[in-house]
């Protein structure tokens, strides 16, 4: 039993720290740190206080990413990114040597080239790994909310031309006096 509940703690603060890492990064980081939250939420009430705001602004901002088609092909073009950058990582080849960072103290002088600097399959593997997760939550986010964004897009734009064709309470008067 204290087993599973140190396995609970684990993984719910890694994914809520994860999570909140990943914030500023296209896609999956509220969705993440919604996910630790729910992990938590089985040992502690305040991460079930605080399922259901993380929950809705989670939804609401993958909503947001595909009510446009711009706005879907920068996320699709993100995303790519990532695994470009991911597969550059994992080839490993040799750049030009661009620098050397002088010692200091008792670290000893570090060159940049012509290895790329944490190059390798590992780390280009996760990064790869990471971009296929953000493609993956940009076709469910498609499949799952475009069709609700599109309409919410076309109720707001409605609402702005009824708002304009309304006339304003100085152009009645106006009317009414004849000027």
């Amino acid at each position: 039993m204290a087993f599973r509940k140190a396995g609970i703690l684990v993984v719910g603060w890694l994914l809520v720290v994860v999570g909140v890492i990943a914030m500023p990064l296209p896609g999956p980081g509220l969705l993440i740190l919604l996910s630790g939250l729910i992990v938590l939420s089985q040992e502690y009430e305040w991460a079930e206080r605080r399922v259901e705001p993380v929950k809705k602004k989670a939804f609401d901002v993958a909503k947001a990413s595909v009510s446009s088609y711009p706005k879907i092909l920068v996320s699709a073009l993100g995303a790519c990114s990532i695994i470009a950058f991911g597969v550059f990582l994992v080839l490993d080849p040799e750049i030009p040597r661009i620098a050397t960072i002088p010692a200091v103290g008792p670290i000893g002088p570090i060159e940049i080239g012509p290895e790329v600097p944490l190059g390798g399959w590992t780390t280009g593997s996760s990064i790869i790994f990471s971009g296929l997760i953000a493609l993956g939550l940009l076709v469910y986010s498609f499949k799952r909310w475009r069709h609700e964004a599109v309409e919410e897009r076309k109720t707001e734009k409605l609402k702005r031309q009824a708002h304009r064709d309304v006339p304003s309470s100085t152009e009645q008067h106006r009317v009414s006096d004849g000027s």
